[in-house]
């Protein structure tokens, strides 16, 4: 989007018991990406501001984006298998002359799903634009005018959802912002890290020079014609304050810089 006056940036808080992020799978294999893609914050701006999916959505896909990893959480697969109650074969893709779908053949009884999900993550999104249309924006996620979901529409968002409106660039915000994790899980990480004041934390950001793409952003989301187009991106690390005291006598012993909690060890 092309900025016709001063921006502002939109901050969500994206946690729930389940999130799935994905961007390229499909059929039976349903995957996620380890954080929100583009495609998924277009698709819950759509939904919050009453769009039908045929609607045009380059306003929202041209928003710079920002994503700040604050609890990278852990996947969970969900093994599905699908059958007809009436122990009838199951319908293949194919269809007939008339369009009828065709039976399988040979006579197929049970269907196998595999679907995943990222389960206990917190993430941040700053998305960045004109100030009256993220203003905008931010009524209509606060009342929404279709259900928001994380991604897949079964993963329903906890609240708060809407962090308000923060000033200057998008990456400075995303650093300035208090690090959003449980109690328990800030005392376990202080424990660890001698109560550090400062923790570092995964960023991706919207960047036309960025070293790395992503094939996520929407054109359409009509479903006879859904498209994506890829952007750029750049990956960064951000110093969030933690809220902890360091204890004096005990400083920390990773700085705030701990890799292996991304693994969740």
């Amino acid at each position: 989007m092309t900025a016709t006056g001063p921006t502002t940036v939109l901050l969500l808080r994206l946690a729930g018991p389940l999130q799935a992020w994905g961007d390229r799978s499909a059929f039976n294999r349903r995957e996620t990406r380890p954080e929100p893609t583009k495609s998924g914050i277009v698709g819950l701006l759509a939904a919050a501001a009453g769009r039908p999916r045929h609607a045009a959505i380059d306003d929202l896909a041209g928003l710079g984006l920002g994503i700040r990893v604050d609890q990278a959480g852990s996947l969970l697969r969900d093994y599905h298998t699908v059958s007809d109650y009436r122990g009838r074969p199951l319908l293949a893709a194919a269809v007939n002359a008339k369009g009828t779908q065709r039976l399988t053949g040979p006579a197929k009884y049970t269907h196998i799903t595999q679907r995943f999900y990222l389960q206990d993550a917190v993430f941040l999104a700053a998305i960045e634009g004109p100030a009256h249309f993220i203003t905008t924006l931010e009524n209509a996620v606060r009342h929404p005018a279709f259900p928001l979901a994380l991604g897949r529409r079964s993963c329903v968002p906890a609240q708060p959802l809407v962090l308000g409106q923060r000033t200057g660039p998008l990456e400075e915000v995303l650093r300035a912002e208090p690090w959003h994790v449980t109690d328990a899980v800030r005392k376990r990480w202080g424990r660890r890290n001698g109560n550090a004041a400062h923790v570092d934390l995964p960023l991706t950001l919207d960047d036309p020079a960025g070293d790395d793409t992503r094939e996520d952003l929407p054109l359409s989301f009509a479903p006879t014609s859904r498209a994506y187009t890829s952007r750029r991106v750049r990956h960064t690390y951000a110093a969030a304050p933690t809220g902890l005291t360091p204890h004096p006598d005990q400083p920390p012993s990773t700085g705030g810089h701990d890799p292996f909690a991304l693994l969740g060890w």
